[in-house]
């Protein structure tokens, strides 16, 4: 995911076919899909790194919906958010607000306070999706991957964070991570399954396996870092009129 500050380096991914085929050979973990990959949604994410997006260009190179970097930690906010968050929505794109979550530098009670003051809300209106929590591997120190944090710490953390949301928004929030970091960091906690969508970060055929525990599908899949539109790549699984309803709450 696109950080506000300089990430370590992430390797590089080839192209959508790559990636397509990826999805319909990874066994159970990606069966069920209701559509196929050339006619799923396709999205994207940006934050500080893409600046000044042109939303007619994303929206015209097929871009159906976006997510957009608000705030990490309870101390940055992203300083091209109203462009960005506001250019996708003038364009007739789907937009939504994520936090990147560290968990050493504050509770999930006051990241999710902080982040719905400063863009995570969410509305009905159809065009707004849910907000999402980018939990990940720890950018500021690679020896500390789950931020210091015991597996039970870490779900209650996750825990506080998306109960907040909850009653600020009314909208529990999309978790986006990595299935290798949730086992690591919460034990494989099947706890959010049952009511939170999931954003799966997975990059080629080459990361093709399990989804984290107790998820049996995915709602977003990120699958690759660069692309024909700014930021991240990513597609939703479903199709355009069921995206549609998952904005508004259905």
């Amino acid at each position: 995911m696109a950080r506000a500050h300089t990430p370590p380096s992430r390797r590089r991914i080839g192209a959508l076919a790559a990636c397509a085929a990826a999805l319909t050979a990874t066994g159970t973990a990606l069966a069920g899909l209701p559509a196929s990959a050339a006619e799923m949604p396709r999205g994207h994410d940006v934050a500080s790194h893409q600046k000044t997006v042109d939303w007619e260009k994303a929206q015209a190179a097929g871009a159906g919906f976006v997510y957009v970097k608000a705030t990490e930690s309870t101390a940055y906010r992203n300083p091209y958010f109203a462009q960005q968050y506001g250019g996708a929505g003038d364009a007739g794109l789907l937009r939504g607000a994520y936090h990147f979550a560290l968990p050493d530098k504050g509770s999930g009670k006051a990241q999710a306070e902080f982040f719905v003051r400063n863009g995570g809300d969410w509305s009905d209106d159809g065009r707004t999706l849910p907000p999402a929590l980018d939990i990940e591997y720890n950018p500021y120190d690679k020896r500390d991957r789950c931020y210091g944090l015991s597996k039970v710490a870490m779900v209650a953390w996750i825990r506080a964070f998306s109960d907040e949301v909850l009653r600020l928004t009314g909208r529990r929030p999309v978790i986006y991570t990595t299935t290798h970091w949730w086992t690591l960091c919460t034990g494989g906690s099947p706890d959010f399954a049952p009511d939170h969508a999931l954003w799966i970060a997975r990059y080629g055929s080459a990361d093709a396996g399990k989804l984290p525990a107790g998820w049996s599908s995915w709602t977003f899949w990120q699958y690759a870092d660069r692309g024909a539109l700014p930021g991240d790549q990513n597609l939703f699984n479903g199709s355009a009129d069921q995206l549609a309803r998952f904005s508004k709450g259905a």
